[in-house]
């Protein structure tokens, strides 16, 4: 991998993230890259900034947690560039490596971090995107901040979508009907609807009792939120799946559409989402040649203790 150009981008608000993203810019700069630093987080978007500029890095290096690197995700995914993060002043961080594995590897001047990316001593991993647009009734989608092939209007997100009630002063549950490719599933009476990429798949949807599915599955599930009806159960549909998701019922009863867990939009009565599989897949760097997917299960959910505290059996 190259380095001429390199952009960071640290976690809005973290301390931590901001003196990390100066050592790295420091080495980097040191090795003749052309760095460019940002900040961003819930009221930093530095993206169309950045974008504005026809020269796209070679590499992106994200300081965060997981909502950092989901919001690099849907704006750099379409343009292919490589997405390298760690936690860093972010919370559980899934997504990303170590923070103790950076301090690690930028001692010595980084030679241990900016060596391996330029001797591609890493693995890249195509992460599935997943698109939404909103049909207002006239078949033109006209909510997004990102452009299809088609050029119409769309949100991107990595991890999932989920439509959930609007109103905060009223009962928190809503009615929504699922049609994938023009069939008619049926109707969800409950908290809302999750459809979640792989990636997504251990976020919101895993925590709404949905399965896990491994990051080279491309598959999309769609997973109810606290259902009334015990027989609403998740399912797995395929990638090329279309699927669209409406209110039904009480036309007072708006619902919100939330992209990685930020607002997208609000569905009126009459409105459709559709949701399906994006044009492009996010690239994420994993330092590892052959990264271990359940490794990283047993790590970051403490399965049986983590095999990282106790031995696994000799079975």
């Amino acid at each position: 991998m190259k380095l001429e150009r390199v952009w960071i981008i640290c976690r809005s608000g973290s301390q931590s993230a901001e003196r990390a993203a100066v050592r790295c810019a420091e080495q980097l700069k040191g090795r003749g890259s052309d760095v460019v630093t940002a900040s961003s987080g819930l009221y930093a978007n530095p993206y169309p900034g950045l974008l504005a500029d026809d020269r796209l890095p070679d590499l992106v290096l994200v300081l965060g947690g997981d909502g950092t690197v989901l919001s690099a995700a849907r704006y750099l995914s379409a343009l292919d560039v490589p997405i390298l993060s760690f936690n860093v002043g972010g919370h559980l961080g899934f997504l990303t490596h170590e923070s103790m594995l950076l301090e690690h590897l930028l001692r010595e001047r980084g030679e241990g971090l900016w060596r391996r990316l330029e001797n591609h001593h890493y693995a890249l991993e195509r992460r599935l995107m997943l698109q939404a647009a909103i049909d207002r009734g006239d078949g033109v989608p006209d909510s997004g901040d990102h452009r299809d092939k088609q050029g119409q209007l769309c949100h991107l997100a990595l991890n999932d979508f989920y439509l959930r009630p609007a109103q905060e002063e009223a009962s928190p549950t809503c009615r929504l009907e699922l049609e994938i490719d023009g069939e008619v599933v049926g109707q969800y009476q409950g908290d809302g609807l999750i459809v979640a990429s792989p990636t997504g798949s251990t976020g919101y949807a895993m925590a709404a009792g949905g399965p896990i599915l491994h990051p080279a599955i491309d598959a999309i599930v769609v997973n109810p939120i606290c259902p009334m009806s015990l027989s609403s159960r998740p399912v797995v549909v395929p990638p090329r799946s279309v699927l669209a998701i409406w209110p039904v019922g009480d036309a007072s009863r708006r619902v919100k559409l939330w992209k990685d867990g930020a607002l997208a939009s609000e569905l009126q009565p009459g409105d459709r989402c559709i949701v399906e599989q994006a044009d492009h897949h996010a690239l994420l760097v994993a330092l590892e040649q052959q990264p271990s997917y359940f490794r990283n299960l047993t790590r970051k959910l403490h399965w049986a203790g983590s095999l990282t505290d106790a031995m696994p059996s000799q079975n």
